[in-house]
């Protein structure tokens, strides 16, 4: 019987990884890894030995260089502590920021 793992990171939060000097806004959840590009070998390569059995985030992720969309386990976020806007070129499709500076889902319309 395998376990659910429920996110500790939610839809709009912005995390930063434990190791590598980047962060990024959480746009997706999947509750352990989810076999889809990239591969667990190449994760396991990039971030060393990770639990499948665990959350993975897709993330609008910036780095000094450039943003990038990353997915990331868990075990390797952490929340961010800035109150820094994310600049990443596909946010404002997804999210708008909030008065206290908080990412939520744009509300879809309908013509």
């Amino acid at each position: 019987m395998s376990k659910t793992s429920v996110a500790k990171f939610s839809i709009g939060q912005v995390i930063r990884h434990r190791v590598y000097a980047f962060r990024g806004v959480v746009f997706d959840v999947d509750p352990q890894f989810a076999d889809r590009a990239p591969s667990y070998e190449t994760i396991n390569l990039i971030e060393g030995r990770q639990r499948k059995d665990q959350p993975f985030y897709y993330l609008f992720a910036e780095n000094e260089q450039t943003p990038y969309i990353a997915y990331v386990s868990e075990q390797n976020l952490m929340p961010d502590p800035t109150d820094e806007p994310v600049s990443h070129p596909q946010i404002d499709a997804m999210f708008e920021r909030d008065e206290n500076g908080n990412y939520r889902r744009r509300k879809v319309t309908m013509n």
